[in-house]
């Protein structure tokens, strides 16, 4: 013991306590080569990163709620972004080059009886001709098929958009398997889909 090296840092244990932490200590047996072939492959993330998007905030949630078995943590991410949504429909005729000749068809839908239209000073739509504006688009259909049974053949219902918040999701470092999980629960929410990042 005297010619160890550091002998003085030595500390001589009885053979109970030696045993004791040798049995504490003990080593995972050695896997064979069969082992581990039958035992499963750990996935590797190999999608870098996948998003699916814009909803409106209430399906956002629905979806949000329809991901929680996945346990992606921080994996996923949200965030908000500008869309449009349809706020109402107009029933239309489409502009004109100039403003008289926008008069000429208003003169046009008087000779046929439409009294109620505007025409529209700017904007997108400027010199247009509005002829309703309604929150259904089957009461805009319904309002054009009266006009044509008066002889206004050239007016045409319109979505109109207004600003709106939408959500956005985003999942990194995701596994081919994942993915297809996500594709099938995205696949409940027929306007959207699973894309690349951008």
């Amino acid at each position: 013991m005297h010619k160890q090296l550091n002998a003085k840092q030595l500390t001589l244990i009885s053979a109970v306590k030696a045993n004791a932490a040798s049995a504490a200590i003990t080593p995972e047996p050695a896997r064979t080569a069969a082992a581990e072939a039958a035992a499963p492959a750990q996935e590797q993330p190999v999608v870098a990163c996948v998003e699916v998007g814009n909803f409106a905030l209430a399906d956002a949630r629905r979806f949000e709620a329809q991901l929680a078995p996945l346990e992606l943590g921080e994996r996923q991410a949200r965030r908000n972004v500008q869309g449009q949504e349809v706020s109402s429909y107009m029933v239309m005729i489409p502009p004109a080059p100039t403003r008289d000749v926008a008069e000429k068809r208003a003169a046009e839908l008087r000779a046929k009886g439409v009294a109620d239209f505007y025409i529209i000073p700017e904007g997108q739509q400027k010199n247009g001709i509005s002829l309703g504006v309604f929150k259904a688009e089957s009461a805009a259909q319904t309002e054009l098929a009266k006009l044509a049974k008066q002889g206004v053949t050239a007016a045409r219902v319109a979505p109109r958009y207004s600003p709106s918040k939408q959500m956005l999701f985003q999942f990194r470092d995701i596994t081919a398997a994942t993915r297809v999980k996500l594709e099938r629960i995205a696949a409940r929410f027929p306007e959207q889909q699973v894309r690349g990042c951008r």
